[in-house]
């Protein structure tokens, strides 16, 4: 590889890498409300301008998704890992939580809200 080809490839991979980090702290669309879905299947879509705590309780386990602030998180589940209460907050469309033993997909979409509130065992 010649001196300029590198050059071309560092100034490129800068770049692509300035535009990451500028798309991942200003871009995204606000989103409007946050659908939870387990095993597939919506459970509920609650508006992100909302601060209200939603217990999720199912055949898999437990979680409790955290609406404050505009943003959401999961704040307390009896998963093994814990990993989704480490995935930090969401509120930009498509930003997503996922809590796998439990089957659990939170997801920033722009739209309605829907009255479900909790899902039954």
């Amino acid at each position: 590889m010649k001196k300029k080809d590198f050059l071309i490839a560092a100034v490129v991979l800068l770049l692509a890498g300035i535009l990451a980090l500028v798309f991942r702290f200003t871009g995204g669309d606000p989103g409007g409300s946050v659908r939870v879905k387990v095993d597939g299947k919506v459970a509920g879509t609650y508006a992100l301008v909302e601060e209200q705590r939603v217990p999720f309780d199912t055949k898999y386990g437990h979680n409790t998704l955290v609406i404050e602030g505009g943003k959401a998180h999961i704040e307390d589940a009896d998963c093994p890992d814990h990993y989704c209460e480490q995935q930090g907050e969401i509120s930009k469309t498509g930003e997503t939580l996922v809590c796998l033993p439990h089957k659990l997909v939170a997801e920033v979409v722009t739209g309605e809200t829907s009255d479900v509130d909790v899902v039954a065992k």
